[in-house]
Parts: structure tokens; sequence; C-alpha cells
């Protein structure tokens, strides 16, 4: 009879302990996951990470994941070197080392497989920007020999066929550093950053893109680099101007027509305050702007005005020093801004309350030996 006594109690202990392990089990599942393009050398990978809650990271099981294309095992400058599919459902990933796109196809699990035929040619030497809307896909190539901007288009199942008549050819020694299309998808523009000039285009029925009657357009500083739409209002477009020295960065805002000519908003350029103001991110509600400072290791953050102009609220610095902070994305949620540290092999992880920034108790997070990270998507 003991032990009847205190059958009740401990069963009441077990579930007690179950339901704990479960509640700890679901609040440690995964919130989502992100994805770097690591450009290692030889076969280029792509290192898969789940998102939980509370802002740290775990790699998938299987990461990295090899992309069938291969990288350059060193640093590029550029911004959207990986993107997602509208649907969800592949990942987009330039392989600088190969001349290639490839397509991998995001599991259930997070994890990446190949789709058949699915690394073509970019249609040029080293692609460092990847742009997509819809089925319709540009890629900047900024390697040896003259550079352009490719269009192609993504079926279903995941397959890229190059658009013929889509190319756009720079002059040699351009180096675009990225190809960007607006939310509707009717402009789409790139940035040269050796010549200090932005390309813009109209984007037509079959995918083809007629320049602007102006284009290219000065930059409104050295060297223009990362760049964004406003997500809210796609006739608004936001572009860091890094190669100014030391302190004197700047991000200019410009109105875009339907025919893609570009006009100064307000004052612009704004003073950004900090070196080489690189990758440009803006929050999903359009309020608030965020500028990667490469060279003074912080970002910058902006409050944006209805009218497109930037007031800079000031400068937030990353917990670790001279980590070569590239690209950056938010998470779907917008609470979370994660950037690739391309020095540290690493990315970090900064929560974000309107326009002010704390990076995360657990940021950094290493990235694979032997990466040399550009690009990052997080779903």
């Amino acid at each position: 009879m003991k032990r009847l006594r205190f059958a009740f109690p401990l069963a009441l202990a077990l579930a007690g302990a179950t339901a704990a392990s479960a509640g700890a089990a679901q609040s440690s599942a995964a919130a989502g996951h992100l994805y770097v393009n690591d450009n290692t050398a030889g076969v280029n990978t792509i290192a898969a990470f789940d998102r939980h809650a509370d802002g740290t990271l775990t790699p998938v099981a299987g990461s990295p994941f090899a992309t069938g294309g291969g990288g350059t095992g060193k640093g590029i400058g550029s911004q959207g070197a990986l993107q997602v599919s509208p649907d969800g459902k592949y990942l987009l990933a330039v392989d600088a080392g190969s001349g290639q796109i490839s397509v991998l196809r995001i599991k259930p699990d997070g994890g990446l497989g190949g789709v058949g035929g699915g690394t073509v040619s970019s249609g040029g030497n080293e692609p460092v920007s990847v742009a997509i809307h819809g089925s319709l896909v540009y890629v900047a190539n900024a390697g040896e020999g003259a550079n352009n901007y490719t269009g192609f288009t993504l079926n279903s199942g995941g397959h890229l066929t190059p658009l013929a008549g889509s190319t756009i050819t720079l002059p040699k020694g351009s180096n675009p550093g990225e190809v960007l299309f607006n939310g509707t998808g009717t402009n789409l523009v790139g940035a040269r950053i050796n010549t200090s000039l932005i390309d813009s285009f109209a984007v037509g029925a079959d995918g083809r893109l007629t320049a602007a009657p102006s284009s290219p357009f000065a930059a409104q500083g050295p060297g223009p680099f990362g760049s964004e739409f406003r997500p809210t209002d796609p006739s608004q477009l936001f572009v860091s101007n890094a190669h100014g020295g030391s302190g004197a960065g700047t991000v200019s805002a410009f109105n875009v027509t339907g025919d893609g000519t570009l006009s100064s908003i307000g004052s612009s350029p704004f003073a950004d305050k900090e070196t080489a103001p690189c990758w440009v991110e803006i929050t999903h509600d359009g309020s608030f702007l965020f500028t990667v400072n490469t060279g003074s290791n912080s970002i910058s953050r902006y409050r944006i005005a209805t009218d497109g102009s930037l007031e800079l609220l000031g400068s937030t610095p990353f917990n670790a020093e001279h980590v070569g902070a590239e690209d950056a994305r938010l998470g779907p949620g917008g609470g979370t801004l994660w950037v690739v540290e391309t020095g540290a092999r690493s990315v970090a992880g900064f929560s974000v309350a309107g326009g002010s920034l704390s990076e995360l108790a657990s940021s950094p997070t290493p990235l694979p030996t032997g990466s040399a990270p550009f690009g990052i998507v997080v779903d």
C-alpha cells in the first residue's frame, strides 16, 4: 500500500516533466531558415541554418550544401548574391568562380536539394548579383572583359532558361555590384561601382529591358554600391555611396518614373558620417533604412520621410572588431536584422525595434571553414 501512496504523485511528476520537455522542444523548434552563399573555392556551397525564436542559429542537417558550381574563395563586394523564388520553393545562387547560376530546391526541413539541370551559365564572367520577380531573373556579371546584365526565365520545375535578346553589355571595368527589381517588377536598376554610374531600365512585358532616356545616371557620390527600393513605394530608390573616404559615406534617395528616369529627392545625398556604407536594407513597413558601414564596423540607422528624405538617427557598432560586414537581410517578421561578417566568416544578428538595433547575445554564429561569404536570405 505504501507504494500506491507514491504512485500518483510520481505520475504527476513524470507528466509534468514530459510537458516541460515538450514545451522546451517547441520553444527550440525552427521558426524559419537562413542561408548564406559561402563562395568556397572549387565546389561552392550554401550554409543553411534553422532560425529559432530566441535568435539562435543552428546548422541544418547536411549543411553546407553544394550548389553545382564553383566559388572564388575570395571576398566579393556585391549585394544580392543569393535569392529565394517568390513561391519559396527555390534558392538561386551566383557561382562567381565558375561563371554560373545554380538553382536549389528548398526542402521542408530547410535542407537543399539539386534540381536537374539546375546550374547554368550566367552569360558572362564572375556573376555577383541575382534579382528575381515572378519568373523573371536577371544577373549582374562583373568579371574580366565586358560586364553585363543578362536575363533568364525560371519555370515551375526550377529550370533557368536564357532570355534571348536580354543581355545589356557594359563597358569593361564597370564592376556592377548589384541588380535589383522594384516591388512591381516594372523597373530594374544596377550600380556600376568602379565608374560611379547607375543603370536604370523599364521592364517590358516580354522581360526585356529598355534603358531610361538618360541612363546611365551619374551617382551622387563615388562608388554607388547597395540599392533598395522602398517596400511601400516602388517609385523610391535608395543607393549607398561607399567610396567617399573616411567618415564621408552617404546614401542617395531617388524618385523613379515608369520609364526608369531618376530624379533626386530633397537634399540627397544624405550624410552617413561613417566609412564605406555598402549594403542597404529597409524595414518592411518602409519606415527605416539601415546601411552596413564596412569600413567603420557599424550600421547606420535612418528614418524615411513620406517623400523619401532621410534623417540620420545614429549608428550601432558590431560587438566584435574588424568583422568585414557585408550583405544584410531582415527576417520575415522584421524583428531581426542578419548581417554577413565576411572578414570573420560569421553571421551577426541584431534585434530591431523601430529604428534601433542591438546585437543579440547569441551573435555571431560561425560559417564553414574556407568560406568567403557573400549574399544572405532569410525565410
